[in-house]
């Protein structure tokens, strides 16, 4: 690996994808990783804690504890052998180093989004993160990613984590630069698939439990940098949780609600961006025409990028998706829906 990129070199501004999680994000970071010219880096940032935003400058080797490290919250989250959907990582394989309770965060699913040798490129990685001068937060994740596009040829780094929402000011600090897609689905399916995520039950439920001490979690949404607070708060909380209590704890509508205000807070937060900077993505846009919005997509990464043969590979990989909100009893839909409003009206579906 070098220091120096096709990114770096390139003139593409960077992409965050921001998603409430559980809408489609991860099949649009899918079609992108595909795609010769783009370094897909897919759920990177959620997995590594609170603790990835909390510091101003720091050195190489608190950078790699961060990236290898679990959180108090992640290693909650997989205890027992919880792993969600969009883990890569061959934890169970024969042979792999790691188990689902120590594997590094950012072998869980970026690095074998990229690589099917993911730990020999966290072993390539190592030395070079380490070595690092101690230096600001951002410009550490930069040259990382810089040093990935450099080896894998791409042009442009695009980042991809469901639930990126809750950290988008954090995100958008970090990355001034940054051209954001804010992809989304109806709220009340998207309510219904977090309902039967292990991650999201025991985010919510840990976040149900705060609110009964008198602490609001949601107030970190809007905070546009992390603290050393946030994180010994993460820390005395998640080591002593009941999982499958708290997991238990969140209703539909909770889920809906929840989704409401990632959705009303991140609006507010992407809107201050100028429009051309970014771009809205409907998951039952894509299911309908994918072709045209993937070529969407990448003319708004950048025009250079827009290739006929990716197009015609990713826009073939979007499956059929039955709303099961249709199969819940009026009742039922009565009550999400209600909970889903305020995100519902923003993003323009029918309530």
């Amino acid at each position: 690996m070098t220091d120096r990129s096709a990114a770096a070199s390139s003139g593409i501004d960077p992409v965050l994808i921001l998603s409430t999680g559980r809408c489609g994000s991860t099949l649009v970071s899918e079609m992108l990783n595909r795609h010769p010219g783009v370094l897909s880096l897919s759920e990177f940032f959620v997995p590594l804690g609170l603790e990835a935003f909390a510091w101003r400058r720091l050195s190489g080797e608190r950078m790699w504890r961060i990236l290898t490290r679990q959180s108090p919250a992640l290693h909650a989250m997989l205890k027992g052998g919880h792993v969600v959907d969009e883990g890569l990582y061959p934890h169970d394989a024969p042979g792999s180093r790691f188990r689902a309770d120590n594997m590094p965060p950012v072998i869980a699913v970026t690095l074998p989004h990229l690589t099917d040798r993911p730990e020999a490129l966290l072993d390539e990685l190592e030395p070079l993160v380490r070595a690092r001068p101690r230096m600001p937060l951002a410009d550490h994740y930069r040259t990382l990613f810089a040093d990935l596009a450099g080896k894998f040829g791409r042009r442009v780094w695009v980042e991809r984590s469901g639930g990126t929402l809750m950290h988008a000011a954090k995100l958008l600090r970090l990355f001034p630069e940054a051209w954001v897609v804010h992809v989304y689905r109806d709220g009340r399916d998207t309510a219904m698939s977090m309902s039967r995520h292990h991650n999201f039950r025991v985010l919510l439920g840990a976040m149900l439990m705060c609110r009964r001490f008198g602490i609001d979690p949601r107030r970190g949404f809007l905070k546009s940098e992390g603290s050393l607070f946030d994180v010994l708060m993460e820390g005395l909380v998640f080591p002593h949780l009941d999982i499958d209590k708290v997991a238990a704890r969140p209703t539909l509508a909770d889920f809906g609600e929840f989704w409401s205000d990632l959705v009303v807070v991140g609006e507010q937060i992407i809107r201050r961006l100028p429009p051309q900077r970014r771009l809205n993505l409907g998951f039952e846009d894509i299911q309908a025409a994918p072709r045209e919005k993937l070529r969407e997509l990448i003319r708004f990464i950048d025009p250079s990028l827009e290739d006929e043969a990716w197009l015609d590979e990713a826009s073939a990989m979007p499956r059929a998706a039955r709303s099961k909100f249709a199969t819940l009893p009026m009742d039922e839909q009565a009550a999400l829906t209600r909970a889903c409003a305020p995100g519902l009206e923003l993003l323009g579906y029918p309530a």
